[in-house]
């Protein structure tokens, strides 16, 4: 409520009840006057109307009550009736009697009224501070408590008298009850947070919040400390056992992306047995042929140690062949390396190469020059991208009479990024599954499980970026991430 209208309501029930006063005194003084009453009588009448009208607490309408009584027993029943004068002194002395004492009357009912006022909300503010949710005390200004709420008291088992000086941290665990670290922490003479072991009536520690906060008089000298506990006990249990949670899921996600890289090299396998077998098998052709430079006579040195030179190139292909596949199935634990994207996404190419020819699918790329590096783990966002590569082409595999092409793009994303796309010329995306094709346990396949795209979303995401599908103008889908690039450190 607005100030000057809660001044207006104060002034108009304080005149309401000034009118209600001087109403009872007009219906008294009547009958007063018809009932022929000497001044002791009337002056007490008088009295038991001011005293009643005081008990409502407000001060100024009783003041103001009481000089009108004191008017009225002057001009009524005081000789000359009907006139301000006064000829007896001891009438002077009745209506001054009069006056003064119905005024201390109402001085001392609204001072008693206050005071229980207060004793009531002192009642009210003890309760509140013995009922809260939290442990609450005082402390003196070097520490020493002078005041333990209920709670505190039920919950140690102890009394408030147990709890004065610095007895009250005997109830902290010994590990959590330096003194210096305490006395030290309130010299400062700031706000303070803890948190300690509290032992329970029944022996057991449960740990707790304890917030400390000083109150200073008008020099700023801290006059007493406040403190609240809070028992954080469960809630600490709930964050360990979330963080346990969290370590076995990403557990899980790491044995389920390690089984979802062995399940794609599997369905490469075809196309890595051919990878593997060419340079083998050219390594044996230039084997044979270095054999034969050699039995010639004269022996062709040269042509022996160029064909010698080839054998150890095909050896290296297919070393490198396998190494690449090896890296992809090792179960290993996220690095954080410097990363080329466009090198990356050519070692992914290269285990697919013959999975595309195999399927008649032309590729087409598009790798953009000058890209800053990004940060992250090779092995997962090789991942990322031989997972979109097999779903591009397991889903153009179904179509009939349209070419299948595939296009792999590379491109900066703004100042702080890099984008990565797979865009091929299959069937598309069905507008019921576009919302849904990165969930868990999702898919379109008749034999899949619908994690692959799950487990890139949670890749992605994890590195710092987003994956996303759209629907392609024409024919197809394309599938693209971004990756935040690496920040310079000073």
């Amino acid at each position: 409520m607005p100030i000057d209208q809660n001044r207006t309501t104060k002034f108009w029930l304080s005149a309401a009840e000034i009118l209600l006063g001087v109403g009872a005194l007009a219906v008294l003084t009547a009958g007063g006057l018809r009932l022929d009453l000497n001044l002791g009588t009337a002056s007490l009448a008088y009295l038991i109307v001011v005293v009643l009208f005081s008990l409502r607490g407000r001060l100024v309408p009783t003041v103001v009550l009481s000089i009108v009584a004191a008017a009225c027993l002057d001009y009524f029943f005081t000789e000359p009736r009907f006139s301000l004068q006064i000829d007896a002194p001891q009438d002077v002395v009745a209506v001054a009697a009069f006056a003064t004492t119905s005024s201390v009357i109402a001085g001392l009912v609204k001072r008693a009224r206050r005071l229980g006022e207060a004793a009531a909300l002192r009642d009210r503010l003890q309760a509140i501070i013995d009922t809260i949710p939290a442990v609450v005390w005082s402390n003196s200004r070097d520490g020493s408590a002078d005041f333990l709420n209920q709670r505190f008291r039920d919950y140690t088992g102890h009394s408030l008298e147990w709890g004065r000086s610095w007895v009250w941290m005997d109830a902290l665990h010994s590990d959590d009850r330096a003194m210096h670290d305490w006395r030290a922490t309130l010299a400062a003479g700031e706000p303070f947070e803890k948190e300690a072991r509290v032992r329970r009536a029944d022996g057991e520690y449960r740990r707790f919040l304890l917030r400390f906060v000083p109150l200073h008089d008008k020099q700023g000298t801290i006059v007493e400390w406040y403190a609240a506990g809070t028992d954080i006990e469960d809630l600490k249990r709930a964050e360990e056992e979330l963080r346990r949670q969290e370590v076995r899921l990403r557990d899980a996600q790491i044995e389920l992306a390690h089984a979802n890289r062995v399940t794609a090299t599997g369905q490469l396998a075809a196309s890595i047995v051919h990878e593997v077998s060419q340079p083998i098998a050219a390594a044996l052709t230039n084997a044979n042929a270095a054999s034969r430079w050699l039995g010639a006579e004269p022996p062709d040195l040269e042509e022996a140690r160029q064909a010698l030179g080839r054998i150890v190139s095909d050896g290296s292909r297919a070393r490198d062949v396998i190494a690449r596949i090896r890296a992809l199935v090792r179960r290993v634990p996220p690095r954080h390396d410097r990363l080329d994207i466009n090198e990356e996404m050519l070692e992914v190419i290269a285990l697919t190469r013959s999975e595309l020819r195999r399927n008649g699918t032309s590729l087409e790329t598009q790798l953009a020059e000058g890209l800053p590096p990004v940060q992250g783990d090779r092995i997962q966002l090789q991942q990322v991208m031989l997972n979109l590569i097999l779903n591009a082409v397991e889903a153009m595999s179904g179509s009939s009479g349209t070419e299948r092409k595939l296009l792999i793009r590379t491109e900066q994303d703004g100042p702080g990024g890099v984008l990565v796309a797979v865009e091929d010329s299959g069937p598309g995306i069905e507008p019921e599954s576009s919302d849904r094709l990165f969930d868990a346990f999702y898919t379109t396949k008749l034999a899949g499980m619908g994690m692959g795209l799950s487990l890139c979303r949670s890749i992605v995401q994890a590195h710092g970026g987003r994956v996303w599908a759209t629907a392609n103008p024409s024919q197809g889908a394309t599938f693209q991430f971004t990756l935040p690039v690496q920040r310079e450190t000073v």
